[in-house]
């Protein structure tokens, strides 16, 4: 189920690429763009591109909170350490030192 929101979402946000691109520049950012002509310069397509950038914008958001929400419930298992109990064992012992075996070895001088 997540591949297939995951698909939808990807499909979406090159769509609402697309219509970002197509639209027509207002600013004058280092004089490129916003010429007089273009693809689209009517007002009505003006509309029409505004209204499906929205409603890309929308369903981008969506699928995006859906994302997220099915991410969550995936991970919220229980996990391996939690099942898991500590082992119950006694403390450890000192264990005394070893006494010498043999004769002592003599120190080189």
């Amino acid at each position: 189920m997540i591949t297939v929101v995951l698909v939808i979402h990807l499909l979406i946000s090159l769509a609402l690429v697309g219509t970002i691109l197509l639209q027509r520049s207002e600013g004058g950012a280092l004089g490129i763009g916003g010429g007089g002509g273009g693809l689209v310069s009517g007002r009505a397509a003006g509309n029409l591109l505004t209204r499906a950038t929205a409603i890309l914008a929308t369903a981008f958001f969506v699928t995006s909170l859906v994302l997220a929400i099915m991410a969550n419930q995936r991970s919220s298992a229980p996990s391996i350490v939690d099942g898991v109990a500590p082992a119950a064992t006694a403390p450890a012992e000192p264990v005394a030192p070893a006494a010498p075996t043999g004769p002592a070895a003599p120190i080189a001088k």
